[in-house]
């Protein structure tokens, strides 16, 4: 019953953008990315008190995603796992997993261990990976230019703290190309029969970096977090797929194009 408006970059998957619109918002489609869209909010906040999910009530939306690492543990039977890869975005997700995985071990729902992360970002917008590989613990301000639109926040909010949990976990964050982000997508699809957005084929193309270069230990138990369908981002994988095989509706056809 209560009045919703959804701000969102105007160059938005039109996917995204339906999904939204069928339950009746004003859709306002700004012209600008993730950075001005929230910079614009923070100005509406201030001048008309109005709230956001994702400016002044953010600490209940963030506190939401602690659930993803809650049920990685029940899913594991009540274990943590070895490493989790995670998209980064704002990082807000990549902290609150971690932050899920310390409130049950506090609560001794599970027995304490170190979880490696390893976050993910793409190579057009990776404030945050390039800020760990530099030995920094702030990121500078970038520009986002990557097929990855979910993602593709240019300041992220929670970069120091994603940092650190990197870091001291022994983990990395990392970027990839867009070509990988697609190959990641068609991997995932291929191999587990599990078609992602964007960010889950950054998560896979991540995964797939990092172990060719030898950090991952063949017996570790790894969680890798796709966030997203990819029926919201059709467009990026579309160039890579084979085109279905024309047939006449008949046997002679159909043999004919299966040799």
């Amino acid at each position: 019953g209560l009045e919703c408006v959804v701000f969102i970059p105007a160059d938005l998957e039109q996917a995204k953008i339906n999904a939204s619109l069928v339950y009746g918002p004003r859709v306002m489609a700004v012209a600008g990315n993730y950075d001005q869209v929230n910079r614009l909010c923070c100005e509406i906040v201030g001048k008309h008190r109005w709230g956001f999910v994702n400016i002044n009530l953010r600490p209940y939306y963030s506190e939401g995603s602690k659930t993803m690492g809650f049920e990685i543990a029940e899913q594991l039977q009540w274990q943590l796992p070895d490493r989790v890869f995670a998209p980064l975005a704002s990082g807000s997700l990549f902290t609150k997993i971690h932050k899920g995985f310390e409130e049950f071990k506090k609560l001794q729902l599970v027995t304490p261990k170190t979880v490696i992360f390893n976050g993910a970002q793409a190579e057009g917008c990776a404030p945050i990976a390039k800020a760990f590989h530099m030995g920094r613990d702030f990121v500078e301000p970038v520009k986002p230019n990557t097929i990855a639109k979910s993602i593709a926040i240019g300041n992220p909010a929670d970069a120091p703290f994603a940092i650190e949990i990197a870091r001291t976990s022994g983990g990395s964050i990392d970027g990839v190309s867009d070509d990988e982000i697609v190959n990641g997508m068609a991997l995932l699809a291929k191999t587990e029969g599990i078609f992602a957005e964007t960010a889950g084929g950054t998560t896979i193309a991540t995964l797939k970096k990092v172990a060719e270069r030898g950090d991952l230990d063949p017996d570790e138990v790894i969680v890798a977090c796709i966030t997203g369908n990819g029926l919201k981002t059709m467009d990026p994988i579309e160039e890579i797929l084979d085109r279905p095989t024309p047939i006449d509706p008949d046997l002679k056809s159909f043999e004919f194009a299966i040799k």
